[in-house]
């Protein structure tokens, strides 16, 4: 009997897609439900310390004076309570895998301090391009063009419904 299972698990893996990939080229889709590992916003961190706290292999580890969080991913679980119990929602998990590392060392993240925060928030805002105004032109261009698109659209539908959707519309821009 053996044999027979055997030759038709071989035979039908003849005509089969493999299941294997190249690796580097190619990656597999990450199966649903995977924790993946945690990963942290520095932005939004105060430093509470309610995941270091609430850590049940204490791999997490938080540094007020020193401005600092940190983790150790080879200690870590991924049982997501450090996640849950955040009250700034900082930290997620991300459905991907950590990267592979041989060293046990922690991964630690600088914290900017909050003083700072809103003084580089208010530097980037300053930086980025302003949006130009629109001209009353550009404006009519537009909405033509919107009105044409409709138009082809509408051409295409059923006569009443499309009498319904241009008295909608006429309401609508009215």
């Amino acid at each position: 009997m053996g044999v027979f299972k055997l030759g038709k698990m071989t035979f039908g893996s003849l005509f089969k897609k493999p299941e294997t990939v190249l690796y580097p080229i190619e990656t597999k889709p990450q199966p649903a439900g995977l924790k993946g590992h945690i990963a942290i916003d520095v932005e939004t961190c105060i430093l509470c310390g309610m995941c270091d706290r609430s850590c049940a292999t204490n791999c997490i580890t938080v540094n007020k004076q020193e401005n600092y969080w940190e983790i150790d991913r080879f200690q870590c679980v991924q049982c997501g309570y450090c996640i849950t119990v955040c009250p700034k929602k900082c930290l997620s998990m991300d459905p991907n895998y950590a990267p592979a590392s041989t060293v046990h060392k922690a991964d630690r993240f600088d914290v900017p301090t909050q003083d700072a925060a809103p003084a580089k928030k208010a530097a980037e805002k300053a930086d980025a391009p302003q949006p130009a105004a629109a001209s009353a032109e550009d404006v009519e261009k537009t909405s033509e063009a919107v009105d044409s698109a409709l138009e082809g659209k509408i051409a295409l539908m059923d006569p009443e419904k499309a009498e319904k959707v241009r008295a909608a519309l006429a309401a609508r821009n009215a």
